[in-house]
Formats: structure tokens, sequence, C-alpha cells
């Protein structure tokens, strides 16, 4: 299928009311570098905060702040055990779209790399 085929077939979303905004939304959940790395983390099965603490290497603090992000947005759920939260990616789709974020990255890489309007990925901060 060519690719004009392929975008052809998917329905537009201007001019129908909040659409295109809830869209961008969605997407500036995954914008940031910790949290796309906390989805992909998750792909792989359930974990615990302090899994996600150690994977990532920010304080529990920021790593939570995160979590309940993707959580709010639908990417990931969260489920209790006494003291302890799990969480696991909330839809099998997500991996998909993080698969395909990361072809489409890789093909316009140079492309990526050179635009000016889109900062690249924020250094780690708060390391803790």
């Amino acid at each position: 299928m060519s690719k004009t085929a392929r975008t052809a077939s998917v329905t537009p979303l201007l001019g129908e009311g909040d659409d295109v905004g809830t869209v961008a939304k969605f997407f500036r959940a995954l914008g940031d570098p910790s949290r796309l790395r906390l989805l992909e983390f998750l792909l792989d099965g359930e974990h615990s905060v302090s899994d996600c603490v150690a994977h990532i290497g920010l304080s529990q603090g920021r790593v939570s702040t995160h979590l309940a992000c993707l959580a709010d947005c639908g990417y990931v759920r969260a489920r209790r055990e006494g003291r302890w939260c799990y969480y696991r990616v909330a839809d099998p789709r997500v991996a998909e779209l993080v698969m395909l974020a990361r072809a489409l990255a890789a093909d316009n890489g140079a492309a990526l790399a050179a635009c000016e309007r889109i900062d690249g990925p924020e250094p780690h901060r708060d390391r803790a």
C-alpha cells in the first residue's frame, strides 16, 4: 500500500471541535523523555515504583509524578498492593505506538536532529 493510500484513510481532525487539541495533548504526554522511558520500561510487564526509580535513575517523587501523568492520560494503570503501587501499560496498542514512533524517528533522524523549532531531549536534572 502506498504512503498516499495509507494517509488518505485517516479521517482529518480539522474542524471537529476539541479533537485536535485532545490529540495534541495525547502526544504532549509522550513528549517528555522521562515519561517515554518509563512507558517503554513498562512495555515488558508490570513494575513497582521502586523498579521504575531504579531503571530511570530519577528521584521517587519525580518518577511518581511522571507515572501519575501517564496514568491520568490513560497510558498506564496503577494497582495497589499494601504500601506498594505497581504500574502496567493500560492498552496493548501503546506498544505499537512506541514502536511506530521509534521507526519514524529513526527514518527521520537527520531532519529531527536539524530541527531548531523543537528542543531536543532534556538533560536529567534531578538524579537522585
